[in-house]
């Protein structure tokens, strides 16, 4: 199974799955941006965000696909998915690989979402104002998550809380 933990860049997905990881058994991280990374260093040309790239979606439904084949157990995906054609090709290439995936939404209101992003002091000033920048993307996005995705309202929990809940939902 993928649980795949969906939301805006800065929202806890990482700390979510974090947590998730430690009370599902044989639970592991699966970070779909470890293949966008590996992209930037085969493609040149430019593009706004890796997922942008086409071999970035089906390459990250067959790593999904190779790694659950070799391990077994939940893979957790924190990555964001805000635009409904990118996440209709990840999660049809996962269905067609017959992975089954539970996507959720780690979602929090907007004055929760600017708190959390600039008292992030993982990340350098520059990554808090990118994620800024892409509330909107995911504003818009909130008109068709709730249509293929099970939204968690996390404003007032913490990861651990959140993880507990997605666990319970399972």
């Amino acid at each position: 199974m993928i649980v795949w933990l969906n939301g805006t860049f800065g929202a806890g997905k990482t700390s979510t799955a974090n947590e998730l990881v430690r009370i599902l058994p044989g639970a592991r991280i699966y970070d779909p941006a470890v293949v966008g990374t590996m992209l930037r260093h085969v493609l040149s040309d430019p593009v706004g965000d890796f997922q942008d790239w086409p071999p970035w979606r089906p390459l990250v439904v067959q790593t999904a696909a190779e790694v659950h084949r070799y391990t077994g157990g939940i893979l957790v995906a924190p990555a964001a998915l805000l635009r409904p054609e990118y996440a209709r090709q990840i999660f049809e290439g996962l269905a067609a690989v017959q992975l089954a995936t539970r996507h959720f939404v780690v979602h929090a209101d907007e004055d929760e979402l600017i708190r959390r992003i600039w008292h992030d002091r993982t990340v350098p000033q520059e990554t808090q104002r990118w994620r800024l920048e892409h509330l909107a993307g995911y504003r818009a996005a909130l008109g068709w998550l709730p249509g293929v995705a099970e939204i968690l309202d996390t404003t007032r929990l913490t990861p651990a809380e959140a993880a507990r809940e997605i666990a319970g939902r399972l």
